[in-house]
């Protein structure tokens, strides 16, 4: 029964966060005193996500590091660059949407890109090995680069923070890896087939819990939100083609360049709407939780591009064999 879930929760996968996000603003204040639960749902997600994860993997990914830091470098210096540029330039003056802008970019690589690398036959070690790297770097290059871009101009509790990230993402992802050392990896098809459900499940109360937070801002469309919206899809476009020409020109195989596309693109939204509810005004945390309503929908466009592109090579390749 739960296979036979996860299977239909992946279908609605780019409906989900749109779905519990309108939940969450209908639901408003009813919703929102449960704010407190969700680091500790998104540590169960973080840790359910965990346990496919080996050491072994990671291990050879260090002896070719090129692909792992031209990613870490995308993820923690150029985006989070790139949205306080189009943060100051559609909203200046506005100093929590800019934040809010940066703290999206800010944040590590979501784990939800494994499953989107996994479908279109990407470098599923690479992936592995970018999600922990960039997992436990987590406390120290989110509240950094927050530090670095902001300033003065927003308070920053910065060892808050690292706390926070330690305690959400790094405890879980080491758990959930040293138990899969410990079973020799037959920990994840187990349990992952019966822990992937329920981490979809948590992560639809996740963000209908940090929906009811901004809901006064969500409640009333006019044109300022609608310009957020297009800056938040024109931020999270600007990753996947920087980490797509960032491939290319290095010249790097299919596999590496769609687990460079994914990751680069995608972000554990669900810890920075956490953080963002947790340690700053709720205006900043508006950004961060519309990223959340367009994440799945672009991963999956994306996706279908990449079909398209092995589908048309395919053909080319048949003909000239031919």
């Amino acid at each position: 029964m739960l296979h036979s879930l996860n299977v239909r929760l992946n279908r609605l996968m780019p409906l989900i966060t749109p779905i519990s996000i309108i939940v969450g603003v209908f639901c408003g204040s009813s919703l929102s005193s449960f704010t407190y639960l969700s680091p500790w749902l998104f540590a169960f997600m973080t840790f359910a996500g965990s346990i496919s994860l080996g050491f072994r993997d990671f291990l050879n990914v260090l002896k070719k590091p090129a692909p792992l830091i031209i990613c870490l470098f995308i993820l923690h210096l150029a985006m989070p660059v790139v949205a306080m540029a189009f943060g100051h330039l559609a909203f200046p003056g506005d100093a929590y949407t800019i934040t809010g802008l940066i703290l999206a970019a800010a944040i590590p690589t979501g784990v939800s890109s494994f499953v989107w690398v996994s479908i279109y036959k990407g470098n599923i070690a690479l992936t592995l090995s970018i999600i922990l790297i960039d997992t436990i770097l987590a406390p120290f290059a989110v509240p950094g680069v927050l530090s670095l871009l902001i300033g003065a101009s927003v308070k920053l509790d910065a060892a808050a923070m690292m706390g926070s990230l330690f305690w959400m993402i790094v405890v879980p992802s080491l758990l959930g890896m040293i138990l899969n050392e410990w079973t020799k990896g037959t920990v994840a098809p187990h349990w992952s087939p019966r822990l992937n459900p329920l981490s979809k499940l948590m992560m639809a109360t996740v963000v209908a819990i940090n929906g009811s937070v901004v809901a006064p801002y969500l409640t009333h469309l006019n044109l300022r939100l609608a310009g957020l919206a297009a800056v938040i899809v024109a931020l999270a476009s600007t990753g996947y083609m920087l980490s797509y020409c960032s491939s290319r020109l290095l010249g790097w195989n299919e596999a590496d360049q769609v687990a460079l596309i994914f990751n680069g693109g995608m972000r554990n939204i669900s810890a920075g709407a956490v953080l963002a509810v947790s340690y700053f005004p709720a205006p900043v945390a508006l950004p961060v939780v519309l990223g959340m309503v367009f994440q799945q929908m672009l991963a999956s466009l994306v996706g279908f591009l990449l079909g398209r592109r092995s589908r048309i090579r395919e053909r080319r390749g048949t003909a000239s064999a031919a």
